[in-house]
């Protein structure tokens, strides 16, 4: 049912997790404005893997960031589709980071990195069938377990698909998130993407994921060329993004929100414009007060 804002229970928390409201990706050109003065901003999501480390500068800035402002963690490497074994040693030093900076979820990509051993830094796409669901599923599930904090899941853009697929792309994902019991981080900009891409109906995509295990979605830019798009993470989030966003919130309801900019970053004023964008969006749709999250980030509980 789409979301209602007459609905006294449309705006239950998604999976028991609060809406954070509006934030952006907490990056280093951005240092200064962040870290030396109060920003707008009332969250910043990280990169986990720029702070699995003992002291040195890179924790010195993120305890400064933690004095102000509420951090979620999303991570790059976790390769929940690779079939070696899951690497414990990493994620001990995740859940390590988990227990410091209070996250109150922690995301990674729909994925496989790496195999034998040998990690390819990309986010490679996965072949949709029954037995590859399972395989994700699994493994989300434990890393869920392990880490005792909720996990989601991202949908990654991508630029190839396998003959020996036999489910669509949203169909493979649901299946993951509801054999896991795990939530998803929608990125609609990847969506739409991979659909002009492959030549599928981005709008089937929104509508058939599970709203209620949407917790956070991400907006960006991206790069067209003469024969692909490519997520770059760059510019101004398109006019057809915006589109898949209104959609994806009127079956969701409010959910926390993070604009992503990681190349050719402008100053910090030009990249809260866009957070500020889709606080218009939110405002729009339901009245929700910009950048407003439900608890202080003083009120998480430690996981």
């Amino acid at each position: 049912m789409p979301f209602s804002a007459d609905d006294p229970n449309a705006r239950t928390p998604r999976l028991g997790l609060p809406d954070l409201g509006v934030g952006i990706g907490l990056r280093v050109p951005h240092y200064a404005a962040v870290l030396e003065k109060q920003a707008p901003a009332k969250w910043f999501e990280i990169i986990s893997e720029n702070f699995m480390v003992e002291g040195g500068r890179p924790r010195e800035n993120l305890d400064r960031a933690l004095e102000r402002y509420r951090l979620v963690q999303h991570g790059v490497s976790l390769g929940i589709g690779n079939t070696d074994p899951l690497d414990f040693e990493y994620l001990a030093k995740l859940k390590k980071l988990v227990r410091h900076t209070k996250t109150p979820w922690l995301s990674d990509h729909l994925c496989w990195t790496g195999s034998g051993g040998v990690h390819l830094h990309d986010l490679l796409p996965l072949p949709y069938t029954e037995e590859i669901m399972k395989h994700v599923a699994e493994r989300a599930r434990i890393v869920q377990e392990y880490l005792e904090v909720p996990f989601a899941l991202e949908n990654a853009s991508s630029y190839l698909t396998y003959t020996s697929s036999t489910m669509t792309e949203w169909d493979f994902l649901t299946g993951i998130l509801e054999e896991a019991n795990i939530g998803v981080l929608l990125d609609v900009n990847n969506i739409f993407v991979s659909s002009e891409n492959h030549g599928f109906d981005p709008n089937a995509y929104v509508d058939r994921i599970p709203a209620h295990r949407v917790i956070q979605i991400h907006l960006a830019g991206h790069t067209r060329f003469p024969t692909h798009i490519l997520d770059t993470h760059t510019g101004v989030v398109s006019d057809p993004v915006w589109d898949l966003y209104r959609r994806a919130l009127r079956r969701t309801g409010p959910v926390s929100t993070l604009v992503e900019w990681d190349d050719e970053i402008p100053p910090f004023e030009d990249v809260w414009a866009e957070a500020e964008k889709a606080e218009a969006v939110r405002r729009e749709l339901f009245g929700v007060p910009e950048s407003a999250g439900s608890e202080s980030p003083l009120d998480v509980v430690s996981p």
